[in-house]
């Protein structure tokens, strides 16, 4: 985020839950969480500025880390917080800057430059130390499904291979060459099964099958460079699943997976979206309604919601209606400013 404007300056850290049903967003002044499907904040805590949020899922259990700007607030310092009691369950220090924090149901994983610890979520204690390359990027991606329980770091700073971790029985699972430039985004779909990653290049996204290592789709996303900064998949119920790709040209792009069968290059959906600032975190969704038939892969179009969030405080949701082919269509359903220049509690939505 450092080529934020100085407006923007104030959002720290942008992250959506595991599920993808809550938003929460660290700033100068302290850290909100809102809820997707309203956009309404549900918790706000204000003692400063923070770098880090971390959700489990919808629960009342929250990870911070303090920029430092307070001394309550070290960037060294894990404070989780229940958000329902408001009061501050435990703390754990650590010899060096926080720069990620991952949780499931059963493991909550803090991230410095070149150590990843893994706790028992329960206890908080730490069960594994996994020594890693200089990781100043804080690349780390968890699975959400605690039974498949995997954790990918970067496993080398001038290629983009990945080492494959079991947080759960804590053994090293495979390692991945993903790409020939070092990496710079990671995610797993929500069943942790498949593993998305992009490198400092951005032209090639690549998706690979766990605990297998291999290589299932390659999506081009275009053919000049450009920063990655999130991956999301769509839910694997979902017919076809998708994944969406977020990058500093504020482009949104979603592919569609198919089959598994082979290798295989597929075209983008198409731009979803550009926004003012570079978007961040993008979530693909199923929105069928309650009652409505599970779509099946005979279907002629199934239709998605993407959650886009940018470092300018705007959430946009796109419909995505997806055809047989590149039979696609996207609209913007709406645009919400959650962050008001006072980071008030006032909401202003348009609706298309």
């Amino acid at each position: 985020m450092s080529n934020l404007q100085a407006s923007d300056r104030r959002v720290l850290s942008l992250a959506f839950n595991q599920d993808n049903s809550c938003l929460a967003i660290g700033t100068q002044d302290g850290f909100k969480i809102f809820n997707c499907d309203t956009c309404q904040c549900c918790y706000k805590r204000s003692e400063g500025a923070i770098n880090v949020v971390e959700m489990l899922f919808s629960t009342s259990l929250v990870a911070v880390v303090g920029a430092g700007e307070q001394p309550a607030l070290s960037p060294r310092r894990l404070s989780v917080f229940n958000t329902i009691t408001d009061v501050l369950s435990a703390e754990l220090n650590f010899v060096s800057s926080i720069l990620c924090v991952r949780m499931n149901r059963k493991r909550l994983v803090v991230v410095l430059e070149r150590k990843t610890y893994i706790h028992d979520l329960g206890q908080l204690t730490i069960l594994h130390t996994i020594d890693t390359v200089s990781n100043s990027r804080a690349l780390c991606a968890l699975s959400p499904n605690h039974e498949n329980c995997y954790l990918a770091l970067p496993a080398s700073t001038s290629n983009g291979t990945v080492l494959v971790f079991d947080a759960l029985d804590l053994h090293a699972v495979c390692q991945i060459q993903a790409h020939r430039s070092p990496l710079a985004a990671m995610s797993f779909s929500s069943d942790g099964l498949l593993l998305a990653t992009a490198s400092d290049q951005g032209t090639v996204i690549r998706v690979h099958s766990i605990p297998q290592a291999s290589k299932v789709h390659t999506f081009r996303r275009g053919s000049y460079p450009v920063t990655i900064y999130s991956l999301s998949f769509g839910p694997p119920s979902q017919v076809p699943q998708l994944l969406a790709a977020s990058c500093a040209s504020g482009t949104i792009h979603v592919f569609k997976l198919g089959s598994y069968s082979k290798p295989r290059t597929e075209d983008p959906l198409g731009n979803v979206g550009q926004t003012s600032h570079c978007a961040i975190a993008a979530h693909v969704e199923d929105s069928s309604e309650d009652g409505d038939e599970a779509p099946t892969s005979t279907s002629s179009s199934n239709r998605a919601r993407i959650f886009v969030v940018t470092t300018g405080g705007f959430f946009h949701e796109w419909s995505i209606t997806v055809g047989q082919g590149k039979e696609s269509s996207c609209t913007l359903q709406r645009e919400v400013a959650i962050l008001s220049s006072s980071l008030s509690d006032e909401i202003s939505a348009h609706f298309v």
